[in-house]
């Protein structure tokens, strides 16, 4: 049987979070698409915890906010403590106004979020949504991409122009194509502990998250939505993973905390943490995203944030190139940024992991008590808040102007416009935003070759928390020219400056 009549214009393997962002955010710009996933239904179990506000803001664009809302909860702070039990350091999120629109750190519940994106993109009637079935062989020619697809003993080929690996760490798409994995040198075996506790519970439990940093053991407990607690505990050497992670022994080691009259096991497993990332993302017309480019450890939660922000990052660019906004030499050069910017993002934050990761996990006892006094000695003997999002990196090279400044590659704030976040006004196109009080009329010869331009000029009833004035004032500029992804293409530092700037990004989008 084939299905090789219908072209699709992206097919996506696996369908998870990373596959089912990616099939919405290609789904709304009308493109067709076809997914396929071997598990018949989201998995039950949640395995990541955590989102951010950038992620929000992808969820916004999709027209899922209000969906997910009942499974988030604002991040608690996050206090680490030392060897003799004092507290050593405190991760916090940004005070409000928040610069993204949302709250800058969120707990969630997996399940029911996937559940509700699943039904977003049943809405989509150009999304195609094969569920117990697997890729199993994929190829490519000049002109597009064909899988083979088992069908539960029926056998189909799916014909697309391009393909995205969406398809988890041990990915099919990863292995047909070829593509290796570079270890970045992180690898200790943990057990991860659900636990859905009861009031009795709860009141012998922490008000905060707690990164306890014990040489004896290291562990993490991260306060969940309603009563859902994780645990992330080391294993240590000589344990064995498969009897550690037995519920007698997992309520051994939660003791400490709570008996099995405290609460119920939702879900106890051992798994290696990695830091692995691909070294390739592109390899013709089949790219990679998510887990199945890249894995690390969990110590700050951005794992499923992270393939959000893959996908979200190349769903626009695969748009702009077939739908003929972006073409010739321009469109491969727009499709090799998604690997390049999005595989230095990776590099970089998973380094900054790693080192959150060292203060956690060091277990020598006189080197952990030499890292307490080293930091409470850099932060005067007396903890400071530490937002979480300061951590994050922006995008150092890629589709980005060629001036320099601080905010060229980060993200562009969502101020308030009459009221209204600003990309439910003016969209999730290219934006020229203009600083308040400043004027520009855009030569049209000047705007890059995207749908959904827009310009942004900030009124005096517009911006009213100040999240905009403020970050012009820092950045010491008057424009930002803004990405679909919400990324800061560059910015102009005077009102001439501007045209130069819009004229930099048609040449880069659409050269003579």
């Amino acid at each position: 049987m084939s299905t090789q009549d219908t072209l699709y214009d992206v097919a996506i393997v696996g369908y998870g979070p990373a596959g089912q962002v990616a099939a919405a955010l290609l789904g709304q710009r009308g493109l067709k698409v076809y997914v396929c996933e071997r598990l018949a239904d989201v998995y039950q179990i949640p395995r990541a915890i955590a989102l951010d506000h950038e992620i929000m803001r992808v969820f916004q664009q999709i027209g899922m906010v209000d969906a997910i809302a009942p499974y988030t909860e604002p991040f608690t702070n996050s206090e680490y403590y030392g060897v003799d039990g004092q507290l050593i350091r405190r991760m916090t999120m940004v005070a409000p106004p928040y610069p993204q629109g949302y709250t800058p750190s969120i707990v969630f519940t997996q399940p029911p979020v996937e559940r509700a994106l699943r039904e977003r993109v049943a809405q989509l009637p150009n999304v195609t949504v094969e569920l117990g079935v697997e890729m199993r062989e994929l190829a490519q020619d000049e002109a597009g991409v064909t899988l083979h697809i088992d069908a539960q003993g029926t056998h189909t080929t799916v014909r697309a122009r391009y393909a995205i690996g969406c398809d988890g760490g041990s990915s099919g798409v990863r292995t047909q194509s070829g593509i290796e994995m570079d270890d970045l040198d992180f690898d200790e075996p943990w057990l991860v502990v659900d636990v859905l506790v009861n009031e009795r519970g709860l009141a012998k439990l922490p008000k905060v998250s707690v990164q306890y940093c014990e040489p004896q053991r290291p562990c993490t407990l991260v306060i969940g939505p309603k009563n859902h607690r994780r645990w992330e505990i080391s294993i240590l050497p000589g344990e064995d993973p498969r009897e550690v992670a037995t519920p007698e022994q997992t309520w051994k080691l939660l003791s400490r905390w709570l008996t099995p009259q405290d609460g119920e096991l939702w879900r106890q497993a051992s798994y290696r943490f990695h830091a692995l990332v691909a070294r390739q993302w592109r390899h013709g017309r089949v790219f990679l995203a998510g887990d199945a480019a890249h894995m690390q450890p969990p110590f700050l939660g951005q794992g499923m944030c992270q393939g959000i922000r893959d996908v979200s990052n190349l769903s626009w660019k695969l748009a702009a190139v077939l739908q003929s906004e972006v073409h010739g030499a321009a469109a491969g050069e727009l499709l090799d940024s998604y690997g390049t910017e999005r595989q230095a993002h990776v590099r970089e934050l998973t380094s900054r992991i790693k080192a959150v990761g060292a203060v956690i996990c060091e277990r020598d006892p006189a080197r952990a008590r030499e890292r307490d006094a080293r930091l409470l000695r850099e932060c005067g003997g007396s903890v400071r808040d530490t937002p979480r999002q300061d951590i994050l990196p922006g995008l150092e090279c890629g589709l980005l102007a060629s001036a320099p400044s601080a905010a060229r590659g980060k993200l562009f704030p969502q101020p308030l416009l009459g009221g209204r976040r600003m990309d439910d006004v003016a969209g999730c196109g290219w934006r020229l935003v203009l600083a308040p009080g400043i004027e520009h009329a855009t030569p049209a010869p000047a705007r890059p070759g995207h749908a959904g331009w827009s310009v942004v000029a900030l009124g005096a009833a517009d911006d009213a928390d100040g999240v905009a004035a403020d970050w012009f004032r820092r950045h010491e500029c008057v424009a930002a020219l803004v990405r679909p992804d919400h990324y800061v293409f560059g910015v102009a530092r005077t009102e001439r400056e501007v045209t130069a700037l819009l004229r930099e990004a048609q040449a880069r989008l659409q050269p003579a």
